[in-house]
């Protein structure tokens, strides 16, 4: 079985076929989803922890967890209600990380010093909750600077607590890898590391180690390949899957077997998720 380590199933895009998309996914070979809870900002955050209580339990479906989080476009909203909102959602066994957080420089959504505030305001409140976190950093092109001081605050607010994360969709270069895994993150890679000109990315996926790598859909964006353009879905992360494999020289199964493993390490609250 595999595991789609970040999608988000809340999306409008999914709202006439839900359950076929789900359904096809448990086809496809997914055993586990984990639903993002960022929705269009803090308002919608629980949007996630509804779909899991919604089709969890119910027939020829994965097995759903989500996450909840306040992306860094939205951080002008992260106010008091917001974070307590986030507090009490942390707390519902279903919901086994906080995120999608931290920083995005590409388009700027927010001022720097918001989204800063907006992600040590999370990071604590994920610490208090021993929940691992997970990460959006996007820089602007040719530049680190949101990966710089991505490792700041995380060195400064984050390492002490042991409980790592996931790097999501990861799209830098081997240094920030290596600095990920050294702060014990996992580094998920979603449909664009199938792209042609990926080239990079591919070489920096090949030099991880196994025990370090997630794979996901970012779904409904980054369709693989073979769909590139589609609106994605979880069942076509086994794309994903099979390009990884290739990677590491290894049989689909066995890197599915790894995936499924390094999930379940990490989120000790989804242990055997992908093994229904």
């Amino acid at each position: 079985m595999l595991i789609d380590s970040h999608a988000h199933l809340d999306s409008p895009r999914y709202t006439d076929d839900r359950a076929e998309m789900l359904k096809r996914a448990r086809q496809a070979g997914v055993g586990a989803v984990l639903a993002i809870g960022i929705g269009e900002g803090p308002a919608e955050m629980h949007q996630a922890l509804e779909i899991c209580r919604e089709f969890n339990g119910q027939p020829e479906m994965p097995r759903l967890f989500a996450s909840a989080g306040i992306y860094p476009h939205t951080t002008p909203d992260a106010d008091a209600a917001a974070l307590e909102k986030l507090d009490r959602l942390l707390s519902e066994p279903e919901v086994v990380a906080c995120g999608e957080i931290g920083f995005d420089y590409y388009h700027e959504g927010a001022d720097r010093i918001t989204q800063r505030r907006g992600l040590i305001a999370q990071l604590e409140i994920a610490a208090t909750r021993k929940r691992p976190i997970l990460i959006h950093c996007r820089d602007r092109e040719g530049v680190n600077e949101a990966w710089d001081d991505l490792f700041d605050v995380l060195g400064q607010h984050w390492r002490a607590t042991g409980l790592g994360g996931v790097m999501h969709c990861f799209g830098a270069g081997r240094e920030q890898a290596r600095q990920s895994v050294e702060l014990g993150f996992l580094v998920s890679f979603a449909g664009n590391l199938t792209y042609p000109k990926a080239q990079p990315l591919r070489d920096v996926a090949a030099k991880l180690p196994l025990d370090s790598l997630l794979v996901e859909t970012d779904a409904p964006w980054l369709a693989p390949a073979p769909n590139r353009g589609k609106r994605n879905e979880p069942a076509w992360v086994t794309e994903t899957a099979r390009t990884l494999a290739g990677l590491k020289n290894l049989g689909y199964e066995e890197l599915a077997a790894a995936t499924t493993r390094n999930f379940e390490r990490m989120f000790p609250n989804a242990i055997g998720t992908g093994r229904a």
